[in-house]
């Protein structure tokens, strides 16, 4: 059995994690593979399989902090209360990498990123490993200690990056049913949270090529494919009530590359929803 990481290994990590973040952020290129080399030299004994997976440690600690991640290090759970110290302490003292998530999950979005081919754009489904994904109704229930700031959350109020995804999305479901060679249908598609409002509990009305109807609620961010996203009350009691025309479109990377993967049916089914904050009522 591996040992114990010691204090001073899991901050000399966490450290390099959160250069590569922040270079990341701020869109500059980077090596992982050096910065994994680095530290094995610094860690003896830590192999680069070790390592790595502690980075992934660290990313699942930085969701559940309501923070961004790096995306190329997939959120593994199970870490040590340790890490999660670490990560905390961190991103209470750490104002540059703070304001460099500031600086995106509140940056407005102008216009829509050009059209790639549905290969590419359209994705499976991520799932976690040995741990499961969590999807929000309201604010996590424990920010980033900094400010009592939740970046995950803040990012979901950027209107103009949820309005530039649904359009994105409602481009794709066009060109999917064009493309396939339904073109009544494909003309059909409706963005009805523009048209009637955005009380609906969802988006964009679409259609399967039987003519099905497809409910599509379009959830947007800028940074990886396992950043948690928030729905309300709304969403869920439609997705359950339509749950076999209900589909969450989840845009991910969309500042840099924007793919799409699908989650179809009741969201209480397809996710693990986390009621996080409660209304008090006097008794």
């Amino acid at each position: 059995m591996a040992e114990a990481w010691s204090p001073e290994e899991v901050a000399a990590t966490v450290a390099d994690y959160f250069v590569m973040l922040t270079h990341e952020l701020r869109g500059e290129s980077y090596s992982k593979k050096e910065h994994n080399r680095h530290l094995q030299q610094l860690l003896h004994g830590r192999t680069a399989p070790a390592i790595e997976f502690k980075h992934c440690n660290i990313s699942a600690v930085l969701i559940e902090l309501g923070f961004p991640y790096i995306d190329g290090y997939k959120p593994r759970g199970n870490y040590q209360e340790l890490l999660k110290e670490e990560v905390a302490a961190r991103l209470e003292g750490d104002v540059v990498i703070a304001n460099a998530a500031e600086a995106i999950v509140g940056a407005p979005v102008h216009g829509v990123p050009p059209e790639r081919s549905l290969d590419d754009v359209l994705v499976a489904a991520p799932t976690r490993n040995r741990d499961r994904t969590r999807t929000y109704e309201r604010p996590v229930s424990a920010p980033s200690p900094r400010l009592g700031v939740n970046y995950l959350e803040r990012e979901a109020r950027n209107a103009s990056l949820g309005r530039a995804g649904e359009v994105f999305a409602f481009n794709v479901e066009h060109r999917r049913l064009w493309q396939a060679g339904h073109r009544t249908l494909a003309e059909r598609v409706e963005h009805v949270s523009q048209t009637r409002g955005d009380g609906l509990g969802y988006d964009i009305l679409s259609f399967e090529t039987n003519g099905r109807e497809r409910l599509i609620e379009v959830k947007t961010t800028s940074f990886g494919a396992m950043t948690p996203f928030f729905a309300s009350r709304r969403e869920v009691a439609v997705s359950e009530e339509h749950a076999e025309h209900f589909s969450v479109y989840r845009v991910f990377r969309f500042r840099d590359s924007p793919k799409v993967f699908v989650l179809t049916g009741s969201l209480r089914e397809s996710c693990i929803l986390d009621p996080v904050q409660y209304r008090a009522f006097l008794p």
